[in-house]
């Protein structure tokens, strides 16, 4: 995956959140509206095209994981009493790449009804009945959730009513029926992270979308430790918004499938989930035996490779990040250098890391073994956090100031450093 620059600082927004997703809502709760912690629980929930979730009750919404309620029709206008919508039985966020005039389109269910809206304005020609669009899918719908290609066996929707499930293909438009009757009944469905969240009430039980067996951990939990900021609740601590200036990174990494990774403090940020809204959570939730931060990271066939002082740990990717057997080892045992690593990297379709040390760069030969280094020279100045590189070129991070090259060797052999780009508001969602 290529992570373009604009992208890359799209995704940072919550890199160092302390664990709570970032909201820029700052209105004040007033006590007449709905409260999303009183534990009733939601309609339907959905993310739309730009990874926002919406929470769905009466005729109300709640936009993002912080902040007050507000009248659906603020955010949707044709959610009205025009179209005698009080509120919304289901709602999902449609996947169909292969066809852009539905791909991220939201559809919401009322009744026999569905609305299609894309930009939060409605489509022209809706509300349809639901089999105009959805043959076979029943009316009155408990939740409904967008299941892609690869979690399911087709790009599909899954339709739920009771205990049965209604699995839409979406280019067939044909529905096989399961039953599911050790799941609650769900009043509201989500997928986030490539995981499937059935809610009921204030808990949610998280389920494997093709066999709809409970996955791992003991379930129901409440999802106001997780979903929502509540007082008394929550796993991720309070946070406050940076200002540009103190924005700081630890380490940054694409792995070979794709997935993107920021490290910053004990926390860490999948980047390449935009379109799920972004989160941050404890580095030791994915790398168990790393509870203090890390110093650098990188990736290399199907492994990713952590720094630590002087200890690499290296974990498998296509094993869940599982601890190779065997480690952590010394830099000095695993790749030939001693000393502090402050950033590291390697590049697509190759088999040399850079390390950055100081005022150093070395190259290193990930396909020797032992490990060789092939090369060092000084940099133009010193102190880096973090690099990243992709097919764009290099992003070697410095604070709050970030400055690009166009290859290993330009950053190498450069003597005098490129013009120095700031991160801004827009950026990052921190305060200038």
């Amino acid at each position: 995956m290529e992570l373009s620059t604009n992208t890359l600082f799209l995704c940072l927004a919550l890199a160092l959140t302390n664990g709570a997703p970032v909201n820029h809502d700052a209105a004040v709760d007033d006590a007449s509206l709905p409260d999303r912690c009183d534990g009733i629980g939601f309609d339907a929930i959905t993310p739309d095209e730009n990874g926002t979730t919406f929470f769905f009750r009466g005729s109300h919404l709640w936009k993002g994981y912080r902040g007050p309620a507000q009248l659906s029709n603020e955010s949707f206008q044709q959610l009205d009493d025009i179209h005698n919508i009080g509120h919304v039985d289901a709602a999902f966020r449609m996947h169909n790449i292969k066809h852009e005039g539905d791909h991220d389109h939201m559809y919401f269910f009322l009744d026999d009804k569905v609305f299609s809206y894309y930009g939060h304005a409605l489509e022209e020609g809706y509300p349809k009945d639901i089999q105009q669009d959805f043959p076979g899918v029943p009316s009155h719908l408990d939740a409904a959730v967008e299941c892609p290609k690869g979690e399911c066996m087709t790009d599909s929707v899954l339709f739920f009513k009771g205990h049965d499930v209604h699995v839409y293909d979406i280019a067939t438009m044909t529905v096989k029926i399961k039953t599911w009757s050790h799941l609650p009944v769900c009043t509201s469905a989500l997928r986030w992270l490539e995981h499937y969240y059935c809610f009921h009430g204030n808990n949610f039980t998280r389920f494997h979308p093709v066999l709809g067996q409970v996955s791992g951990g003991v379930y129901p939990k409440d999802a106001r430790n997780y979903f929502m900021k509540c007082p008394n609740y929550g796993h991720g601590g309070d946070h406050k918004v940076l200002n540009c200036s103190d924005v700081k990174i630890d380490a940054i990494t694409t792995d070979d499938a794709g997935k993107s990774y920021v490290f910053a403090g004990t926390n860490y940020m999948r980047l390449d989930t935009w379109r799920d809204g972004l989160h941050s959570f404890p580095i030791a939730r994915s790398w168990k035996e790393l509870t203090n931060g890390v110093d650098a990271v990188f990736s290399y066939s199907d492994n990713m490779y952590l720094i630590k002082d002087d200890q690499v740990y290296i974990y498998n990717a296509a094993a869940q990040y599982t601890l190779i057997e065997g480690y952590p080892k010394t830099l000095k045992e695993e790749l030939g250098i001693e000393g502090h690593v402050d950033a590291a990297f390697v590049c697509p379709n190759d088999d040399t890391v850079h390390t950055i040390t100081g005022g150093m760069i070395r190259a290193i030969d990930l396909s020797a073994t032992p490990r060789v280094v092939t090369g060092e020279w000084l940099l133009p100045f010193s102190d880096f956090d973090a690099a990243l590189c992709s097919a764009e070129g290099i992003n070697v991070f410095k604070g709050a100031t970030y400055y690009h090259y166009e290859s290993p060797m330009t950053l190498a052999m450069s003597r005098i450093s490129p013009e120095p780009q700031h991160v801004t508001t827009g950026m990052m969602g921190c305060k200038e």
